[in-house]
């Protein structure tokens, strides 16, 4: 499956999970509902990743913790607030590079429609033009 067939599976799970439990549940909900969607849908799911980083050469293993990661390749965030800000696409983004995943969702489930709620991001090279270029 490629890259952009489990982003239209994310994003499709994320309207139905939404559309069933609307908006004002604490964002631990949302995931949890979100990951038994995905599964049921065949994808492989991780809740709550370590993300380690390496500081002053010292690996410090809990620093970060990724909310989801769907099939080892795609970061979902989850987020339940007022608004999305900038300091949430900059978390995003840089657990995309931390990871070296190409494509992540921030999802806001506080909100109207979940249309409103969803933010696609990239980092760097999607993966098949990196394998193209390597072949």
């Amino acid at each position: 499956m490629d890259i952009d067939e489990i982003g239209s599976i994310i994003v499709d799970s994320a309207i139905k999970v939404h559309q069933s439990l609307g908006p004002g549940l604490l964002e631990s909900a949302y995931q949890v509902c979100l990951a038994h969607e995905l599964m049921k849908r065949g994808l492989k799911v991780a809740c709550e990743v370590p993300l380690p980083v390496v500081y002053d050469g010292v690996m410090i293993e809990t620093a970060y913790r990724i909310d989801m990661l769907v099939e080892d390749r795609v970061i979902i965030e989850n987020k339940a607030v007022e608004r999305l800000t900038g300091v949430h696409e900059a978390q995003l983004m840089t657990y995309l590079k931390l990871k070296g995943c190409w494509l992540g969702y921030l999802l806001n489930w506080n909100v109207y429609l979940i249309k409103y709620g969803i933010r696609r991001r990239v980092s760097g090279e999607k993966p098949e033009e990196r394998e193209r270029k390597n072949t």
